[in-house]
């Protein structure tokens, strides 16, 4: 009997990792702003695009100029500066995964998030 347990087990075990296989090869990876990357007046960038939780956001800039800060939905709507903990990318070159849900993000560089250098993605 105890060995039908152990059988039932790896065959959940092999099937939840086939499941999370097929979940990653169906990202998409999208590069915010297209040829113009992340720059002023991406705001618009996300409309009319489809995104999945997984899918892969690729920020390209100049990272002696800017930033990409994941934040909250008021921080978005404020383009307040980051609370203390919050995810600051400075690379030039992020990748993010997207989860679930509206992800927010914008640059802290003073003023730049007020002159359209933030996004709100939903992720379905």
């Amino acid at each position: 009997m105890a060995a039908q347990g152990r059988g039932s087990a790896n065959v959940a075990v092999v099937l939840g990792v086939l499941l999370l296989c097929t979940l990653v090869a169906d990202a998409a990876v999208f590069n915010v702003g297209d040829r113009g990357g992340w720059s002023f007046n991406t705001n618009s960038w996300p409309t009319g695009k489809r995104f999945k939780a997984g899918d892969v956001l690729v920020f390209k800039y100049d990272a002696a100029a800017h930033d990409v800060v994941a934040v909250s939905a008021a921080g978005y709507k404020a383009c307040a500066k980051p609370a203390k903990g919050a995810k600051v990318y400075k690379s030039g070159t992020d990748r993010v995964t997207l989860a679930r849900g509206t992800n927010y993000f914008i640059c802290s560089i003073p003023g730049h998030c007020q002159s359209g250098m933030k996004i709100a993605v939903t992720a379905a």
